[in-house]
C-alpha cells in the first residue's frame, strides 16, 4: 500500500498567516493534539485556563519554528517528537517566569531552525509523564477512528445502527447481549455478528490509517498500536 503522509507533512504545511492549506492543516493539527496537549499541562499542576494558554502558546511556537517548514517523514515517531518538544517548551515557560519574578531579563525561546531536529536535544520524559500524554493519545486516536466510521454510517442514513454496533468495537461501554441488539436493530443475531464484524474489520483498517500518520515507516505500525494498546488496558496513575 501506498504509505500516507505523515502528520510531519501537516505540520510542515501548518500556518498561522492564512497560506492556502495552511489555515485547514493547523486547523487539523489543534483538532488532533489540542487535547492530549492541554491535558498533559493540567497533569503538570496547571489549572485549566492556565493549561489552555500554554498549549495555545506550544502550537504557535511550533507554527514559528522554521524548521518545520522542511519537515520530513524519516524523523520517528510524531507521538515522541510532540512530547519531547512540549516538556522542553515548558521548561523554558517555567524559567522565563522564574526569571520574570525575580526582576532578571527573561532568554527568549530559541527560535533557531534546528532545535527540534536534534534529537541530543530531546529532553528526558519521566516514565508516569510520559504515559499519561500517550493514554491521551491513544484515546485521541480511537476518537479520530470512530469518529470517521460515524461519518460513513451517517452519510448512508445508517445513524441509529452505527449507535447500537459502535458498543461492540474499542473505546465503547460494555456492550449488550446480541439477542438485545439484534432486537433494537430488527436483525437476527447471525446478521447482527455479521454486522459487527465488519464493523470491526473496518474499525481496524481505520485505525492503522491512523496510526500510520504518525509514524515513520511502515514496519512501525503495528508496534505503535500494540504500545498504545498497553498504555490503554493499563491503569491511570
Amino acid at each position: 500500500m501506498r504509505f500516507p503522509d505523515t502528520q510531519w507533512s501537516l505540520l510542515a504545511q501548518a500556518t498561522l498567516h492564512g497560506e492556502d492549506g495552511g489555515a485547514d492543516a493547523l486547523a487539523e493539527f489543534c483538532g488532533r493534539y489540542r487535547p492530549p496537549i492541554v491535558e498533559f499541562i493540567q497533569r503538570r499542576g496547571h489549572a485549566l485556563a492556565d493549561a489552555e494558554d500554554l498549549a495555545h502558546d506550544f502550537i504557535i511556537h511550533l507554527m514559528e519554528k522554521s524548521a518545520l517548514r522542511r519537515a520530513q517523514q524519516a524523523r520517528g515517531r510524531f507521538r515522541s517528537f510532540l512530547l519531547g518538544a512540549l516538556v522542553r517548551f515548558l521548561g523554558d515557560a517555567h524559567d522565563r517566569r522564574t526569571a520574570q519574578k525575580r526582576g532578571g531579563a527573561a532568554a527568549p525561546l530559541s527560535l533557531d531552525a534546528g532545535d527540534e531536529d536534534d534529537s541530543t536535544l530531546q529532553p528526558i520524559v519521566p516514565p508516569p509523564d510520559a504515559e499519561i500524554f500517550d493514554r491521551q493519545w491513544a484515546l485521541g486516536l480511537l476518537a479520530l477512528t470512530i469518529e470517521g466510521l460515524e461519518s460513513s454510517f451517517e452519510k448512508k442514513g445508517r445513524d441509529r445502527e452505527f449507535a447500537v454496533l459502535r458498543l461492540f468495537i474499542p473505546g465503547g461501554v460494555q456492550p449488550p447481549p446480541y439477542e438485545t441488539a439484534a432486537a433494537l436493530l430488527g436483525m437476527t443475531v447471525p446478521a447482527l455478528k455479521t454486522e459487527v464484524h465488519r464493523l470491526r474489520a473496518r474499525f481496524r483498517a481505520r485505525l492503522r490509517q491512523e496510526v500510520a500518520a504518525t509514524v515513520s515507516s511502515p514496519e512501525q505500525i503495528d508496534e505503535e498500536i500494540t504500545y498504545l494498546g498497553r498504555v490503554l488496558q493499563a491503569q491511570p496513575r
